[in-house]
């Protein structure tokens, strides 16, 4: 009992933090891993839910979600309901929760004790030796430590609710490109047609001598000049079709894909915006997660300082048997003489990442306020280009056709006259879909640009119909 005073002196004014510490070594893992961070930001921000597949029961579950939604045309909500369940790549990206709770759960796990045994002998005299060691400079540094670990689970937790967020945006802009694709295809075929019987009938009028070779040669020209447009733009479909595709994370057995022929149609007035530029500070997660990561690297800056002298101590039991002798026992401490090395590398690099972490904060910052600038722009002068195409061009441009119809009967233009304005109708019609198209792809952008907040989505799966 009177074996080891100056060791019961040195552990008495550490006794209340070691039992904290002991109370706190039984970290374990939570029922969620952290996965209810990303589908709480789904359903507030995207006004939708998300899974996190870990068994063959939770693939079972998605597969037959995803063949049930498939069953249908789908919507542009269903499509990203069916990424944030479905998509592999976010998937990979919730593993990272498991791999950050597992560090925060082993920096809360007491040190393991080391023991050390030695037997010699010399003749018939056996020496025994024994000890039994704790590193408490590790002890001490615990709830330090687990404090940086909570803040770096949290940070993860925000980084895969933005690719979360951002797997989202992408699918929306991949549902539109391949819809307008689709549209573009569909028009350039009957386009093509009356190509085709424009050719068809300079070519017979030519060789009668009715029609001159030069006109019959433009006829033609544009005939091919079409099919070529139309060969690339079914190219561009099935490109479209496919990256979306991948963005749903579907296989060939989950079912066939199905989509609206049309885009939807231009909401009735554009979104406007108060304090874009704070809305993304508030709601934007890569904000919110820079600022996490500097807290974390200030804590630890904080630590390396704390312990640049003194990093390693060990306190040990330590008993000696000898053949013939009393058992000898006491204790044993190790500690690093800061002799050549003061700490001051390992405080200089800290601070130097600190200061990093403090300027990419500051960056992600500006580059939030920037990108929602930008999208919001290109939000409403997407919108203004699509509606004037829609309200004015493409109305503008029936009415000139139905008026060369008019004297089409009345034999004042020829045929060729009437499918030259054909053709003209059929260049603006095809601006008008670009241009709905890319009011869809910026309004995807401005939600993304504003940390995923987003109006309600079209439900209208019929779109907008071009005469």
């Amino acid at each position: 009992m009177n074996a080891f005073p100056f060791l019961r002196r040195f552990l008495r004014p550490l006794a209340p933090p070691l039992l904290a510490v002991f109370l706190a070594g039984c970290a374990s893992f939570s029922d969620d891993g952290g996965f209810n961070t990303v589908n709480q930001a789904a359903q507030q921000r995207l006004n939708k839910e998300t899974s996190w597949t870990r068994s063959e029961q939770d693939a079972d579950n998605v597969a037959r979600r995803v063949r049930t939604m498939l069953a249908r045309p789908l919507a542009v909500d269903d499509a990203v309901q069916i990424a944030l369940i479905n998509n592999r790549e976010l998937q990979a990206s919730y593993s990272e929760l498991g791999i950050a709770e597992a560090d925060l759960v082993q920096a809360g796990r007491l040190p393991n004790p080391g023991f050390s045994f030695g037997r010699t002998h010399s003749g018939d005299e056996i020496k025994i030796e024994r000890s039994l060691s704790l590193s408490v400079m590790r002890l001490l540094t615990m709830p330090a430590a687990s404090r940086i670990e909570a803040r770096r689970f949290e940070q993860t937790k925000l980084k895969v609710a933005d690719v979360m967020l951002r797997t989202a945006a992408q699918t929306r802009k991949a549902y539109y490109q391949s819809i307008a694709a689709t549209q573009t295809v569909l028009y350039l075929e009957q386009v093509k047609q009356a190509a085709e019987v424009a050719h068809e009938l300079a070519a017979r009028m030519a060789k009668k001598g009715n029609f001159s070779q030069l006109d019959a040669a433009r006829e033609q020209a544009f005939y091919l000049d079409t099919s070529a447009r139309l060969t690339r733009a079914r190219t561009q479909a099935v490109q479209e079709r496919e990256n979306l595709i991948r963005l749903l994370g579907l296989r060939r057995q989950d079912g066939e894909l199905q989509l609206p022929q049309r885009l939807p149609d231009l909401p009735k007035q554009p979104v406007t915006l108060a304090d874009s530029e704070q809305v993304a500070m508030e709601q934007r997660l890569d904000v919110q997660s820079a600022k996490l990561e500097v807290a974390a690297l200030q804590t630890s800056l904080g630590l390396s300082k704390a312990t640049r002298f003194i990093n390693v101590l060990d306190l040990g039991y330590v008993r000696n048997s000898e053949t013939g002798k009393a058992a000898e026992v006491g204790y044993q401490a190790s500690i690093d003489i800061p002799l050549f090395d003061w700490g001051g590398a390992r405080v200089a690099k800290a601070e130097a990442i600190y200061m990093q972490a403090a300027h990419r904060l500051a960056a992600t910052a500006v580059q939030a306020q920037s990108e929602v600038r930008v999208a919001y722009a290109a939000q409403q002068h997407a919108y203004t280009l699509a509606r004037q195409y829609r309200d004015d061009v493409v109305p503008l441009r029936k009415r000139i056709s139905d008026e060369y119809l008019l004297r089409y009967n009345g034999m004042l233009v020829s045929v060729f006259e009437l499918l030259a304005d054909a053709r003209e109708q059929a260049e603006a019609v095809n601006a008008a879909i670009d241009a709905s198209r890319d009011y869809w792809i910026a309004d995807s952008d401005l939600q993304l640009a504003l940390g995923g907040r987003s109006a309600p989505a079209p439900n209208n799966i019929e779109g907008t119909k071009h005469d």
